[in-house]
């Protein structure tokens, strides 16, 4: 996804929205990154927005904290932030493929937008590049991507409301 297909404007999204972050501590030096610009650039467009943060030891954790939040917590999105940095064997990939899939499932399944930023890379280079490099900048995508998913679903609710709800 590339960061300029994203508006990066301030916007006003209805009720003050809730975006908690589900991050792992594992990497840190990279998901710190990544935390630090996802939270900078949603206090830029959505300056309203409450952001809980909510560490776990590793991306393997993340799903099960993602989905109590997109259950319990009536949040207008989840971002999930997690660097898995291939080995010598295929235990990053089997982490990934089950990460990942949690977190569409929790998505479809709860109906809340879950923005994986849980990035598999095959290099300590790559890691960095993506969220510590001037070029790429992965939180950032993650807090445009929430914005925009939100601002897609209020016209979606306002649109085709729910029976028995007034949008």
């Amino acid at each position: 996804m590339s960061t300029a297909s994203l508006p990066p404007k301030p916007r006003m999204i209805g009720a003050r929205p809730t975006l908690p972050i589900v991050a792992s501590l594992y990497n840190d030096e990279y998901v710190g990154a990544l935390l630090e610009a996802t939270r900078t650039e949603l206090a830029r467009i959505l300056p309203e927005a409450n952001i809980p943060v909510f560490r776990v030891p590793g991306a393997f954790e993340i799903p099960v904290c993602a989905a109590h939040l997109a259950r319990n917590a009536n949040p207008s999105a989840v971002i999930a932030l997690g660097v898995i940095i291939r080995g010598q064997t295929q235990h990053a990939d089997l982490v990934a493929q089950s990460v990942f899939e949690s977190l569409q499932n929790i998505a479809t399944a709860e109906l809340v937008p879950v923005i994986n930023e849980v990035l598999l890379v095959d290099s300590a280079e790559q890691a960095a590049e993506r969220c510590t490099g001037a070029n790429i900048s992965r939180g950032v995508e993650a807090a445009r991507a929430a914005a925009g998913i939100i601002e897609t679903l209020q016209n979606l609710k306002s649109t085709f409301p729910v029976p028995g709800t007034h949008g």
